[in-house]
Formats: C-alpha cells, sequence, structure tokens
C-alpha cells in the first residue's frame, strides 16, 4: 500500500478492526484519485505481524479469520471509495474470505462499490489449503480439514469460486470475494511494478535485488520477487534475492536467475548479504 500511495499520490485513513485471533487493532487504508479508490492490505488487518510466533500452529490456521480485513473494505467503502484494491497476500489466515464477507455483510454490503483483488500468487481457490495452510502453521489433519470447509464454503457463494487463476491468494479470501461480489482478481505484482513504471527503472540500474520473508515454489506463482526476477532476465539484468529463507530447488533457481540468493535475518546478516552482493556489481 505504501508503495502505491507514494507513485500514486493520496491520502491515508484508518479504522480499528479484528485481527486474525478476534483482537482490536488499528489498521490503515490508501485513498487515491481524489478519494474514488482506496487501496486495502489484507496483511495490515489479518496478516502474520499479529500473531506471535508462539501462537502459531494448527489451533491457530484452523481459527484465523479474514475479518479484520472486511471490516476494513467496509469503513474504505463508508470513506466513499468507488473501487477498493485489495493486496492480497501476507496473511495469516486459511478461511476463504468467509470472515470478511461476513464482516462487510454486517456493515451493509458493498453498497455498489467494485471490488479488484491484487493477487500475489495463481493459486485456484481450491488448492489454497493445500500450498498455503502449512505455510501457516497446519499439520496434514489441518489442512484436510480447512480444504473441506472452504470447499463447503465456496458451494454457498453466488459465484463459483472454483478454478478461478488467483482464487487461493490470501488464503482463498480472493476466490470468496470474487464468489460473493464478482471482484476482479489480477496478477498484484504486474500491478505494482507497472504503476512504479519498474522496467524502465530496471533497465537504467545495474542490478536488482528482490527480497521476501520465504523464497520458495510459490514464488513462481506470481508473488512480486519471482515477477520482478523474471522480468530482470528477460530485461538482462542481473538480479539477487535476500531472503529469510530459501527453499527452492536448482530448477526453479534457474527459472529465476538469481545471481546470489542470501538468507539473513538479522541486520549483521543483511549487511552481510550486500557485501556478498556488492562483489558482484
Amino acid at each position: 500500500m505504501g508503495v502505491l500511495l507514494a507513485a500514486l499520490g493520496g491520502e491515508t485513513g484508518g479504522a480499528t478492526v479484528t485481527d486474525p485471533l478476534g483482537r482490536s487493532v488499528p489498521a490503515g487504508f490508501a485513498l487515491i484519485e481524489d478519494g474514488g479508490t482506496a487501496i486495502v492490505e489484507v496483511a495490515g488487518a489479518s496478516g502474520w505481524a499479529h500473531v506471535a510466533e508462539h501462537e502459531r500452529g494448527p489451533a491457530t490456521a484452523w481459527e484465523a479469520s479474514t475479518r479484520g480485513t472486511g471490516e476494513l473494505i467496509a469503513a474504505a467503502v463508508d470513506a466513499g471509495a468507488a473501487v477498493v484494491l485489495v493486496c492480497a497476500g501476507g496473511s495469516a489466515t486459511t478461511d476463504g474470505g468467509a470472515g470478511a464477507i461476513a464482516a462487510i455483510e454486517e456493515r451493509g454490503g458493498l453498497r455498489g462499490a467494485a471490488l479488484v483483488v491484487l493477487c500475489d500468487v495463481r493459486i485456484p481457490f481450491e488448492r489454497a489449503a493445500d500450498v498455503f495452510g502449512p505455510q501457516k502453521g497446519a499439520d496434514a489433519a489441518t489442512v484436510a480439514r480447512l480444504a473441506a470447509r472452504s470447499a463447503a464454503f465456496g458451494r454457498t457463494l453466488p459465484r463459483s469460486p472454483f478454478g478461478v487463476r488467483g482464487g487461493g491468494a490470501a488464503g482463498g479470501l480472493a476466490g470468496g470475494l470474487h464468489g460473493a461480489y464478482g471482484a476482479t482478481l489480477e496478477p498484484g505484482a504486474a500491478f505494482v511494478l507497472d504503476a512504479l513504471d519498474a522496467d524502465a527503472r530496471m533497465r537504467a540500474a545495474r542490478a536488482v535485488v528482490v527480497g521476501e520473508g520465504r523464497l520458495d515454489r510459490t514464488s513462481l506463482e506470481g508473488k512480486i520477487a519471482g515477477e520482478l526476477a523474471i522480468r530482470a532476465r528477460q530485461a538482462g539484468v542481473p538480479a539477487h534475492a535476500v531472503v529469510g529463507q530459501a527453499a527452492v530447488d536448482p530448477f526453479e533457481v534457474r527459472i529465476l536467475d538469481l545471481q546470489v540468493i542470501a538468507e539473513a535475518t538479522t541486520l549483521p546478516e543483511i549487511e552481510a548479504a550486500g557485501e556478498r552482493i556488492a562483489q558482484h556489481l
């Protein structure tokens, strides 16, 4: 959200919303285009930052709700937005958007506003639990329960969320919003990079450095680190990555064409990664 706000200009608003585990937290949204369009970050209301390390596990993976994201969308509509851009990614949830939809309906629905979900992955709704559940603390049994719950919920929606590219983003929130409100799903990485004119900036650079908490096969499914690395490869610009954890196989490394992949979780490690990358410039 901050990146888009800096690129496009606008102002910020805020609301008190429900975090993934039901606690009240402050969260913000941005208003651009004279207030007609709002930007909402799923991570701001329903993200991992609200879940302490000791709280993570199968029980939390099952209980975590997107209710706060729905409350934030409703607050943006209350502020006058006719279009709400929902930035999916970084969620701690796999509820198929059930919590968000319930919160929106409790606030009177969208009242004519349109939703555009900027998806960070290409995974469809029905694969959200299998692909992302383990990342969110779910064990095999909980993954199966999450998948069954999402499938049952998806069948109750006015439109089918199944098979829609990107519908699995934010634990199925994207597909849920599509099924409930006809939300348009767009590749979020491409949207953001195009808004920043990233291709032109990249061609003028000596190298590109991408960052991600965990670099893995899902990075190739539409996440911004993977998208930027692939664009750099296509432009002939060397790309490097600084990540919290690297879990890519040799084939995936070849696709991304990353010259250096450095794991770093502390400031000294980040500085060391920078020094390592500098040797390749």
